[in-house]
């Protein structure tokens, strides 16, 4: 799902695998694990994405960088 932020694209979310996809405005796109829904629904409905992505998902879960 696209958003409107200066940092962050795209925001998708895998329910059944709790994965959470997150397309940077730079182009890159990482994979987080085991990213309960309640974040990835907070992580839509924040008025920064940058500032709640760096405060509750940076260096919290572990992660992928997706090719591609």
């Amino acid at each position: 799902m696209h958003v409107d932020s200066e940092a962050i694209e795209d925001i998708d979310y895998e329910a059944r695998r709790k994965r959470l996809l997150v397309r940077f405005t730079s182009g890159e796109r990482y994979a987080y694990a085991d990213v309960p829904g309640e974040v990835h629904r907070s992580f839509l409905d924040a008025d920064s994405k940058g500032r709640f992505f760096h405060q509750h998902i940076d260096g919290r879960y572990r992660y992928e960088r997706l090719r591609g």
